[in-house]
């Protein structure tokens, strides 16, 4: 097995007596797409920065292609590619002279500086825009924008905090087709996002982080199986839904997780597939009109909740 591209180990950061990361390790194979999720607060992008070199630990390391970030900043620098959760937009400048400045700022020299931001430029779409003022941008075209910043040196590593915070469904799609188009051209992704479901469909792993440390590490499928045993339904009724509300109230192992306007979504605590017609029965005997009953797949926004309810890890 080849080493991981990315390694941390025992990470802390403290600011006080605030503890903002707490003993966070986990490793990633070279070529993943990684998704980073956690509350507000829970010490995502204070362990991004700490990843691209933008901040010190406390204690622990971390390493990018074997190097310690902490030892080694400038020769990590130029394998990550840091994308911030807001940039700066200046005033009289332009899209292409945006680019420009920032390929000088890593020591490209004209002729291959010029064929680095038209690869950018061509790869996330901007090539049309080039002499427009980047303060002038839509949401989406300045997250391409920053991305395109982000690609200038041709990073192994890139590292995106929210990147679809703020975008309309259009432009989350369009930059969800770039992300694949990275991974597949060999890219390691470590992206963080409140978007959970296109996280499920992006990434290879999803890594949850609540109060500084890590609760989960897996795959979607992993997710949604180790948190919560319990079964989802979605009862559909002909009428009011007084009446369904109260049939579920009445049973210990059921609890609504979504009221909806003509029925519910349904928790089945222990419950297997086999109790689904039981449970349909007794609706039907109780007097319940049931236009539609469902077994639904657990949403990873269920299992997150679910996750934020247990009690934490014990310490090492």
């Amino acid at each position: 097995m080849p080493d991981p591209i990315i390694q941390v180990e025992n990470l802390e950061r403290d600011f006080g007596n605030v503890k903002a990361v707490n003993g966070v390790s986990f490793e990633i194979e070279s070529g993943r797409v990684i998704g980073f999720i956690g509350a507000n607060g829970a010490g995502k992008t204070t362990t991004m920065r700490m990843m691209v070199t933008l901040d010190l630990p406390t204690a622990g390391t971390i390493r990018i292609g074997g190097m310690d970030v902490a030892d080694r900043p400038a020769e990590v620098r130029k394998r990550v590619g840091w994308m911030p959760d807001a940039y700066g937009a200046y005033d009289n400048m332009t899209v292409w002279e945006y680019l420009d400045f920032y390929g000088r700022a890593f020591g490209y020299k004209k002729a291959e500086r010029q064929r680095r931001i038209g690869a950018v430029m061509e790869f996330t779409d901007l090539a049309s825009i080039a002499d427009r003022p980047m303060d002038k941008l839509s949401k989406g075209m300045g997250q391409r924008l920053c991305l395109g910043r982000t690609l200038i040196h041709d990073p192994e590593v890139l590292v995106l905090d929210e990147p679809a915070a703020g975008l309309d469904p259009k432009a989350r799609i369009e930059f969800k087709n770039l992300v694949r188009l990275l991974a597949g051209h060999g890219k390691t992704i470590f992206i963080s996002s409140h978007i959970l479901s296109e996280l499920g469909e992006m990434c290879d792993q999803l890594i949850f982080i609540d109060a500084g440390r890590i609760v989960h590490q897996g795959t979607t499928e992993s997710l949604v199986q180790s948190h919560g045993a319990a079964m989802l339904v979605e009862i559909r009724v002909a009428g009011g839904t007084e009446a369904l509300f109260n049939w579920i109230a009445a049973n210990p192992v059921l609890e609504i997780t979504d009221r909806m306007k003509n029925g519910a979504r349904v928790k089945m605590v222990g419950g297997e597939t086999s109790d689904l017609s039981a449970m349909v029965r007794g609706l039907v005997l109780d007097g319940i009109e049931v236009s539609g009953f469902f077994k639904i797949e657990r949403r990873i926004e269920d299992a997150f909740v679910d996750m934020l309810k247990l009690p934490p890890p014990p310490m090492p």
